[in-house]
């Protein structure tokens, strides 16, 4: 329908490199764009899913974390493990054709629940620029923490993909010893997520941002807040401070998109001062899901909670602003699916 689309400007990431920018500018091919995500991967395990990415022909594969199950501080392993998923044979055809990016979470990280404690951090992040095929002397190789932003251009229309680091700077967890759950949130203003260093730029960002759309990448749960298991809420102030964040910007139509959890769903929720809803789209479990889940709380929510071994597709409509958000079991099966006009 829109093949007069007009690309005005060619693929920008040696240009970003060059200029230490920390952002990578790459053309949009069309005026409806699909992207693909999903999280919580295990190379040895029954990769049913990858023929089902491929044949929705998104743009780009947006790793969420957990890319492989590693949960070492031996980096010789994590590349190894890296080195295997990139020999599974759906995943290969994948990346010849789509463009890959992404975060990664504990246990690609190297540790369970970890965070800046983690002692091969900082090898651990070069191992994982190598499966990302990071250059060697771009930005992200000296910095600290993973984070990144993508800017997608065209005739009609911008997107920005920033991907976040939940791991590299988040400071420790508080232990629910009071419930059944793992953990409990931090008293208020206690604790470190995202680290000032990476808050400072996600602000710029954001403020900068002239996009269409801005989806942000982050391993763990936004919304969420109450299965006791890692997420945003278990850092209250980081809470409120994102959502000011977003406020104070007015960066069009962000997203979030997230994983971990081994379950897929979907969260909305209407923020004061912000002229649209935030929505969180969890897509976890490529390989395992949660497939006991018995239910748990999550006031935000909208419909059912898949717990099966699914992806997620998010496709943005740069002329109606229509955002249509599917989770993907195998065989190309939709289970749940949203519209969001904005």
């Amino acid at each position: 329908m829109y093949k007069s689309f007009v690309v005005i400007l060619v693929f920008g990431f040696l240009a970003g490199c060059a200029n230490k920018k920390k952002s990578v500018i790459t053309a949009i091919p069309d005026a409806e764009i699909t992207i693909a995500f999903g999280s919580c991967n295990k190379h040895n395990m029954e990769n049913l899913l990858w023929d089902d990415i491929k044949k929705a022909n998104p743009l780009l594969w947006i790793w969420g974390g957990d890319i492989i199950y590693a949960d070492t501080d031996d980096v010789t392993q994590i590349r190894e493990l890296y080195n295997a998923q990139n020999k599974v044979s759906g995943y290969k055809k994948l990346k010849k054709s789509t463009q890959v990016i992404g975060t990664w979470d504990d246990h690609d990280y190297g540790l369970n629940d970890g965070g800046t404690e983690f002692v091969a951090k900082k090898q651990s992040q070069q191992a994982f620029l190598d499966f990302m095929d990071v250059p060697a002397d771009h930005p992200r190789r000296t910095q600290e923490g993973v984070y990144f932003a993508y800017n997608y251009n065209g005739s009609l229309g911008k997107i920005k993909i920033i991907v976040l680091d939940t791991r590299y700077f988040r400071t420790a967890l508080t232990p629910d010893t009071e419930t059944e759950k793992r953990i409990k949130p931090n008293q208020y203003g206690e604790g470190v997520l995202l680290g000032e260093t990476q808050w400072i730029w996600l602000a710029n960002e954001l403020n900068k941002s002239d996009a269409d759309f801005n989806l942000i990448v982050s391993s763990i749960q936004f919304l969420s807040n109450e299965h006791g298991f890692e997420c945003w809420g278990n850092f209250p102030h980081e809470v409120d401070r994102f959502k000011q964040l977003l406020v104070d910007s007015q960066a069009k139509r962000v997203i979030i998109l997230s994983g971990d959890r081994h379950i897929s769903e979907f969260s909305k929720i209407d923020i004061p001062g912000l002229s649209y809803p935030l929505i969180d789209f969890t897509s976890s479990g490529l390989t395992h899901a949660y497939s006991d889940f018995s239910g748990e709380p999550n006031p935000y929510r909208l419909g059912n909670v898949i717990a099966k071994e699914s992806f997620g597709l998010v496709k943005l409509n740069l002329i109606t602003k229509e955002v249509h958000l599917q989770i993907v079991e195998n065989k190309g099966i939709v289970p749940l699916e949203i519209r969001q006009n904005y």
